[in-house]
């Protein structure tokens, strides 16, 4: 079972609640009252960038439709090969569904 470096109750009640989400207009609401609108876009914008990478769009492209800096995009590239599989994992189950 797959142990994270940042579990914690707080984390774990947060997850929680999110799962008691059930409908898109649900998530708009909590996530405006919860985050800035800022990290919103900043969340929505990792996201674009992890299913391009996906798509092996190059970092120029992925730059100029995202508006993601090359730090960003290096980040998240190094999440998508390194990490916790986390968007490997999300990315999966979306195409399954296409």
């Amino acid at each position: 079972m797959y142990k994270s470096k940042l579990e914690n109750e707080q984390l774990d009640d947060l997850f929680e609640a999110m799962q008691k989400l059930e409908t898109r207009e649900d998530y708009y609401r909590f996530f405006e009252d919860i985050s800035t609108i800022s990290e919103i876009n900043a969340l929505a914008q990792r996201f674009a960038v992890a299913k391009m990478l996906d798509e092996e769009m190059t970092y120029t492209d992925i730059a100029n439709l995202t508006g993601a800096s090359t730090a960003t995009i290096s980040r998240v590239k190094r999440c998508l090969n390194y990490g916790a599989d986390g968007y490997q994992l999300v990315l999966k189950r979306l195409k399954e569904d296409n």
